[in-house]
């Protein structure tokens, strides 16, 4: 396995049990399986603790990419930034339609839903990652 592929693998999947841990504690201690009500608009708990979970992953993993994985990326760190929330963004809107189909139109367990929509999300994210994001330039 290259080493490359070892560091994103493990960065990845230390982001990504954060990520579920925090998507968990939100669900179901920090909401309560409650909509999250601001006043002018209440969000599902399932789509609440997804928006809470992606601002701790976006931090750490952008971080663990940038000085772990990608090392040898030869980009700015302002553009890396700036290219990370552009994929960030895609994942979180995939993600947030996946779990809207997944747990409103066929009716499956948010935690289950959030697990299998994670796994999608994994493969999306290094694609976009390592050509984008942190392409090295040859």
């Amino acid at each position: 396995m290259p080493e490359r592929t070892f560091r994103y693998a493990v960065c990845g999947a230390s982001n990504t049990v954060l990520g579920l841990a925090m998507y968990y504690v939100c669900f179901y201690y920090f909401l309560r399986q409650q909509n999250f009500d601001m006043g002018f608009f209440a969000f599902k708990p399932h789509i609440a603790a997804l928006f809470f979970s992606f601002c701790i992953s976006f931090v750490v993993g952008f971080a663990l990419m940038k000085y772990i994985v990608f090392i040898d990326s030869t980009i700015k760190g302002k553009i890396q930034l700036f290219r990370y929330f552009s994929v960030f963004v895609l994942n979180l809107c995939i993600n947030y339609l996946m779990l809207k189909l997944l747990v409103e139109v066929l009716y499956l367990q948010a935690m289950v839903s959030q697990v299998f929509t994670t796994f999608i999300m994994i493969i999306i994210s290094y694609l976009a990652q390592r050509h984008f994001t942190f392409k090295v330039k040859k």
